[in-house]
């Protein structure tokens, strides 16, 4: 293709794969797609032999990275480890232990604490910056709020397009008229964290809100896992679409045995917006670890940067139970999910995927030639 999208970012086939996992980073991108590298749970030295590994894996094509840098850091500036910690309540860290025990896996108290530096820590944030723009790539996108002067002058100075994902029309206008090149208007559908409003819906309105503002080109995101679906949304204006949910569920992917069986299984209706994961509202399979959190009886999920400290942890072990053969672990573990995983019924390669998608779009596409010529 040939659109202003792909001429930004050096794309053949918009189909943009944003995934923690470098294997399907570098699948999709040798395979015609475009590959994305979400860092937000990557320290500075782990994004440094993330993308030293892409570059030496890519053959040369295109891919990107998603960093979480958020607009609003005063609050957490100049906090320690110790600072975040020590606002854990002790009835968040007993009642993790008591969920775990509900589904017959044991953790220890100190177990629970993860010990590492929040996402948000300015000087983290930094660095990770610094280190991106040491490494080839063509895409920055900021998953957390107005990309900030600091990311969006860098990547002007070296011309890697800055792309923002948003949830609301309104947030679209804020990204444009801030200087973002590119939005990706993500509707509730989406796994991971996600507003309200449909893809279907939020393309449209943020295609439309955007054009006093420069028109950046728009990338539809939520619920998207097959061509026939990327075909629609193209038609009616985005120029690509970002998908996630789809790769978990590859061969190539970092997600466990117990979580692709899970998706596998998975009906559109077996994901829930919850706040047990990350503090903010995140779409995720439905399991007992969210379900326990999203109970009135419980002490509630504490806010974002906190509760990943808790439940990063916690979750691991219930993974590795999982893993072990643990069927209550196998109830209790969940991940982030889409909408879009109840249309997942096999697992593939991530090069077998972007194949499927592009050949669906054709022949989508191809459809909708013939009917709209037909006499």
């Amino acid at each position: 293709m040939n659109n202003e999208l792909c001429r930004m970012t050096g794309a053949e086939f918009p189909l943009f794969a944003f995934s923690h996992c470098r294997d399907v980073v570098a699948a999709v991108s040798r395979a015609g797609g475009f590959g994305v590298l979400g860092c937000a749970s990557f320290g500075a030295h782990e994004i440094e032999a993330e993308l030293a590994w892409i570059d030496e894996h890519v053959d040369g094509r295109p891919y990107g990275v998603d960093i979480l840098f958020p607009s609003k850091q005063q609050a957490s500036s100049g906090m320690t480890i110790d600072d975040f910690l020590a606002q854990i309540p002790d009835r968040h860290v007993d009642f993790v232990v008591e969920v775990l025990a509900r589904h017959d896996v044991k953790i220890a108290r100190e177990e629970v604490i993860r010990d590492r530096v929040p996402p948000t820590a300015p000087d983290e944030a930094e660095r990770q910056l610094e280190i991106v723009f040491n490494h080839p790539i063509r895409l920055i996108a900021n998953a957390l709020g107005v990309a900030p002067p600091q990311m969006i002058e860098r990547a002007k100075a070296v011309g890697v397009p800055v792309a923002a994902l948003v949830g609301k029309k309104e947030h679209a206008v804020k990204q444009a008229s801030a200087g973002v090149d590119i939005i990706v208007a993500q509707g509730t559908e989406a796994g991971g964290h996600c507003g309200e409003i449909s893809t279907l819906v939020l393309t449209a309105e943020v295609i439309r809100a955007v054009k006093d503002h420069g028109a950046p080109p728009v990338i539809a995101a939520g619920g998207i896992v097959t061509g026939e679906q990327m075909a629609g949304l193209m038609a009616m204006g985005a120029q690509g679409v970002w998908a996630g949910t789809v790769w978990l569920a590859t061969s190539d992917a970092e997600t466990s045995p117990a979580i692709r069986d899970k998706m596998l299984a998975a009906s559109a209706s077996d994901t829930v917006r919850s706040l047990a994961r990350t503090g903010k509202p995140c779409r995720q399979l439905k399991a007992g670890w969210n379900e326990a959190w999203d109970d009135p009886a419980s002490p509630s999920a504490l806010p974002f940067p906190l509760m990943p400290l808790i439940a990063v942890p916690a979750l691991n072990k219930g993974f590795r139970a999982a893993e072990a053969g643990n069927e209550g672990a196998k109830r209790l573990v969940t991940y982030e999910s889409g909408q879009g995983v109840g249309l997942i019924d096999e697992v593939l390669s991530a090069t077998a995927v972007v194949q499927q998608f592009k050949e669906h779009f054709a022949a989508a596409f191809e459809q909708f030639v013939e009917t709209v010529t037909a006499d």
